[in-house]
């Protein structure tokens, strides 16, 4: 949080130049991603500006400030003229690092970015602003392989990031099969089948899942334990489990379409079993920007999508008649709610 109080070292105007200022220093890493610097100075080692300039599609001119900038920006450090990645960097922005995020830097440049710049005719209309929003959008996105790809590997890069949370949260050993319902390419139930050899799992999502969802599972080394259910969660029956799924799911609908699939995946649960709801759920004051501008994003790319709070996810629980309902910090940005059935 940006203090504007008069300091030593700025005045109010030179922060709030700073805080309008960004849209820059985001652009400078989503730019610098596009351009493959981080994944160039992971392959290549330590490099010059001439070397990183004549192996990337980069110019002369503006290659010196973009590479400086991102020393500024702590995502790179020089030493003796060559550049090198931080250890933030190489954490979050390599693939196969433990927190990395690249599928959502992609995703955020293509889709958050170009949306954001519409924020104000958002918030004087009610209507999203990117073109992936709306069923028959998200559908077309779906069948395009590029951005699909985009888009998985978004839906990985948040998953991924909660696994070790989740396992901390909830019992998985204690149970025999989850289903992840809206589960993309299965990324987080692939995560838990390998963390517990005794799971199995079903991943429930549209048709054009299927397929990356079987590959990524072969990949995790865990397609024996898991099968994949085609359907549409508002209209398709949804598969019965110990435990099911829904993950940064309900903050895509509307209030009324909320406690319509609460319900629904409650039913679907096993005597005994639970329900799983997380999303950066909100708070009744404003403490955590991070939160508020994931619901933003949600204003933007849905029709009628938010984040929501911990007592409106408890009163729909309660709506289908879930009394036992146990609320759990989920990593930084994220709140669990697990709703338990009884045996009998």
């Amino acid at each position: 949080m940006i203090d504007l109080a008069v300091t030593q070292q700025a005045s109010p105007a030179a922060e709030i130049k700073r805080l309008a200022n960004g849209f820059c220093h985001a652009k400078l890493l989503l730019a610098a991603n596009e351009l493959g610097v981080f994944a160039d100075l992971h392959q290549h080692g330590p490099a010059t500006e001439a070397e990183l300039v004549e192996r990337l599609p980069l110019q002369d001119r503006g290659a010196r400030e973009l590479l400086h900038g991102l020393v500024l920006l702590g995502l790179l450090e020089r030493e003796d003229g060559r550049y090198h990645n931080s250890e933030a960097t190489t954490t979050a922005l390599i693939p196969g690092g433990p927190e990395y995020v690249g599928g959502f830097l992609r995703r955020a440049d293509h889709m958050l970015y170009p949306a954001w710049e519409n924020l104000t005719q958002a918030l004087t209309t009610g209507k999203p602003q990117a073109p992936g929003a709306g069923p028959d959008a998200f559908l077309s996105m779906l069948d395009d392989d590029r951005q699909r790809d985009q888009f998985m590997q978004m839906m990985d890069s948040a998953s991924g990031r909660l696994v070790d949370d989740l396992a901390g949260a909830f019992p998985w050993d204690a149970y025999r099969h989850i289903a992840d319902v809206g589960g993309c390419r299965g990324n987080l139930a692939g995560q838990l089948l390998k963390r517990y050899p005794g799971l199995g799992a079903t991943v429930f999502d549209l048709p054009p899942m299927a397929a990356p969802c079987a590959d990524h599972m072969a990949r995790l080394g865990v397609a024996d334990r898991f099968r994949f259910h085609v359907g549409d969660f508002f209209t398709d029956e949804l598969p019965a489990a110990d435990v099911i799924i829904l993950g940064h799911v309900l903050h895509d609908w509307s209030p009324a379409q909320r406690r319509f699939l609460v319900a629904k995946a409650f039913q679907a649960v096993n005597p005994g079993g639970a329900l799983l709801v997380y999303d950066a759920m909100l708070t009744s004051e404003p403490t955590d920007l991070a939160r508020i501008l994931v619901s933003i994003n949600m204003l933007l790319v849905t029709e009628d999508g938010s984040e929501y709070t911990v007592d409106e996810g408890r009163q729909w629980f309660a709506e289908a008649d879930c009394t036992d309902v146990q609320v759990h910090p989920l990593g930084q940005t994220d709140t669990l709610l697990v709703g338990r059935k009884p045996a009998t």
